[in-house]
């Protein structure tokens, strides 16, 4: 499949439910309104991937020029490429960044069992639980809600696959699990897919 026709269709499929999903009835949709900041020009992914030292998959350079630098999307809506840096989406601190030019360091669903330990060792293991290196080489791109961050790796083994962040339950941290079959799904098919289960699934007046 050629990555053009596929934004085409992704792109006319928005246009779709933007225009039956009047009443934002679909999840997160009162957030993003099913609109789309600017693109990105060529330039400006250049800097980005020269101040982080990364290379910015394909599908989501493509979609980035193409289509817009965040907004509707899956859950909450996409984050824009600048606040994907962020390690909190929920409390955007400049100081508590993932560093991206650092590769993912997981290739299979990865968590810590605590099990009956004291109070001060929990203390110490949740800090070490909730360190940045764990994430490091994640492109934040949609906030699901509740703590939990859907990402994008841009560094490491898993590179161009959709990751989740599910620390804030204590679930660790996962691949994707849209598609069962491999256990995982790059951006635009995780992107499509919203779009497809949004159209097929949400009720309209």
């Amino acid at each position: 499949m050629k990555m053009s026709e596929q934004l085409k269709r992704i792109s006319d499929k928005l246009k779709k439910l933007r225009k039956l999903d009047r009443q934002l009835a679909v999840f997160g949709a009162r957030r993003h309104k099913y609109r789309l900041n600017k693109t990105k020009t060529e330039k400006e992914l250049v800097e980005f991937e020269h101040i982080h030292q990364i290379k910015l998959p394909e599908e989501y350079r493509a979609f980035l020029t193409h289509i817009g630098n965040g907004g509707a999307g899956p859950y909450y809506g996409l984050e824009t490429l600048e606040d994907g840096c962020f390690s909190d989406l929920d409390y955007k601190d400049s100081n508590d960044l993932v560093d991206l030019s650092k590769p993912f360091s997981h290739t299979k669903y990865w968590n810590i069992d605590f099990g009956k330990i004291s109070k001060d060792e929990y203390d110490q293991k949740e800090e070490e639980y909730y360190d940045n290196k764990w994430v490091n080489g994640l492109l934040r791109i949609s906030n699901f809600g509740c703590g939990v961050n859907i990402n994008l790796v841009v560094n490491g083994a898993e590179y161009g696959n959709i990751w989740v962040d599910d620390r804030c339950n204590d679930q660790g941290i996962y691949p994707d699990p849209y598609f069962k079959t491999n256990g995982r799904v790059t951006f635009l098919e995780w992107y499509e897919l919203w779009l497809n289960q949004a159209l097929a699934g949400s009720h309209y007046p």
